[in-house]
């Protein structure tokens, strides 16, 4: 091939080329994300939220129009970062304060299916069929439907696209609402963490679940379920629970956009840890 001709191939590649496009590196690091409405995300997206860190992309989990998202492909990591229509969750801030306080060459990549109001069983993938009409409620079946009626699934699905780009470095879990006061809580989240690993291929030594307590604030309709939360290390080892104290709320459920910001920089601060990072900037 003539030295010109190549060199005009390189130049349209260059320009032309996706600049979403991953090949596998061991410098992309995926999070799961999953839970119910609190880590679907509930806060106001304001101006502070929208200027996102060049290195921080989620994997769009679901099909939008406006504006325009293609499920399975990545994106900056602009909220929302679930669904379409979703608001601020613990994914954003989580993500802006791993890339805060790692190496400039480290990417962060969130792949978040969450469903508002879900019993946690509705990611088992034996029996989440008893789990996905909770509500009988239109609003609740379009959110499962959208995620091809099983979204334990299409969490794997989507992840193993993801693997393709990069490593699976951990998981984040926050729910517990639809279960509040449910002993068997810790079972239920175990069952789901080691399938999640088995049918990942990865191993519970290098991927930690990060479990987020619920809103404890302004009596908070389901405070008294963080007990039995705090009980799931006990049950998973690689397990860590994430203080919700003074994350502050919009109402007896949710968060407001300052305790997302909050309760997301805690997780990240834990998984820095986990990491060995020191002298953290949050």
């Amino acid at each position: 091939m003539p030295i010109k001709k190549a060199l005009g191939t390189l130049m349209f590649l260059a320009l032309f080329s996706d600049p979403f496009c991953f090949s596998q590196d061991s410098n992309f690091h995926i999070y799961l994300c999953f839970g119910q409405s609190n880590m679907e995300g509930a806060g106001a997206i304001e101006e502070i939220d929208k200027k996102v860190p060049d290195n921080f992309f989620v994997l769009q989990g679901v099909n939008c129009s406006e504006p325009n998202r293609k499920k399975g492909s990545w994106r900056a990591a602009t909220p929302p970062l679930c669904q379409c229509n979703t608001g601020l969750s613990p994914a954003d801030y989580f993500g802006r304060t791993m890339v805060a306080n790692l190496p400039e060459h480290i990417k962060i990549g969130i792949i978040n299916v969450s469903i508002s109001g879900c019993d946690i069983r509705i990611f088992d993938k034996d029996i989440y069929t008893s789990y996905d009409d909770t509500h009988k409620a239109d609003w609740f079946s379009n959110i499962v439907k959208n995620y091809g009626g099983n979204p334990y699934k299409h969490l794997i699905d989507l992840t193993k696209t993801a693997q393709k780009d990069g490593i699976v470095k951990g998981f984040l879990l926050h729910q517990g609402e639809s279960n509040s006061g449910d002993v068997q809580w810790p079972n239920y989240v175990h069952k789901i963490y080691k399938d999640l690993l088995n049918d990942l291929s990865l191993n519970s030594k290098d991927v930690p679940l990060l479990i987020g307590e619920v809103a404890s604030e302004n009596n908070s309709c389901c405070n008294s379920m963080n007990s039995i939360i705090n009980k799931v290390p006990e049950t998973i080892n690689n397990s860590h629970v994430i203080s919700s104290r003074n994350c502050t709320t919009k109402d007896i459920a949710h968060f407001n956009s300052e305790g997302y910001r909050e309760i997301g920089k805690r997780y990240a601060l834990k998984m820095l840890d986990l990491l060995n990072v020191v002298n953290t900037k949050n």
